[in-house]
């Protein structure tokens, strides 16, 4: 692992120890954070999984209606029932955080309603009738289904730039670190044995000099 290009100084050392007692703890922190995102992740996961199945079942259910109505109705009769929506509606987006990552929250706001079925009864089946009654009761599931959906992709974006993050300290920061510590501790040893041992000669000379006078 590459060292960090720094002068082998006491004071070097000290900060770059704090580096590394920084760096571990934000590693620690970000793997904790990371445990955390993956298990709401995988709650809303299996949140959006149980939805959609319940969603298509019912949308499975409006198509067939659609078809039998299809049958039994002249094309020109479908298209003119259809072309007009009975009523609007408005949404309302909000955030929430989870896990630091601002997510959707989609309400849908109630409006008056005009009429649900803007064609004559006599001009269409029964089975029209029925279709656009589910698909009605279903818009707030598919709302919901949105919302669920987008909060599962920003949470999996989070969690891949969490683990690139982590990879990061653990793999890279913390071993250069760790191995320039390790070199400028070395270096300093070095340079303090070096100082004892001219000291011990200096002495030498000394003492050497002191018995020939």
């Amino acid at each position: 692992m590459a060292r960090l290009n720094v002068n082998p100084t006491r004071m070097e050392l000290r900060r770059l120890k704090t580096r590394l007692k920084t760096a571990v703890r934000g590693h620690k922190l970000l793997k904790d954070k990371a445990d955390e995102t993956i298990r709401q992740f995988m709650l809303y996961i299996k949140e959006n999984k149980s939805l959609r199945e319940e969603m298509e079942k019912e949308v499975s259910s409006v198509m067939k209606s659609f078809l039998l109505a299809s049958a039994v109705t002249s094309p020109e009769a479908m298209e003119e029932a259809v072309s007009m929506p009975g009523f609007s509606i408005d949404l309302e987006i909000a955030t929430k955080n989870v896990m630091s990552v601002p997510v959707p929250v989609i309400s849908i706001i109630p409006t008056e309603k005009t009429e649900l079925y803007p064609y004559s009864f006599a001009s269409v089946s029964s089975e029209l009738d029925m279709s656009i009654n589910n698909l009605s009761d279903i818009l707030v599931k598919l709302v919901k289904l949105a919302e669920i959906e987008k909060t599962c992709n920003m949470l999996a974006d989070e969690i891949e730039k969490n683990r690139r993050r982590v990879n990061a300290l653990e793999y890279v920061m913390i071993p250069q670190l760790q191995e320039t510590i390790k070199y400028i501790t070395m270096k300093l040893d070095e340079n303090e044995r070096g100082n004892i041992t001219r000291l011990m000669k200096v002495k030498q000379m000394i003492e050497s000099s002191a018995e020939i006078h």
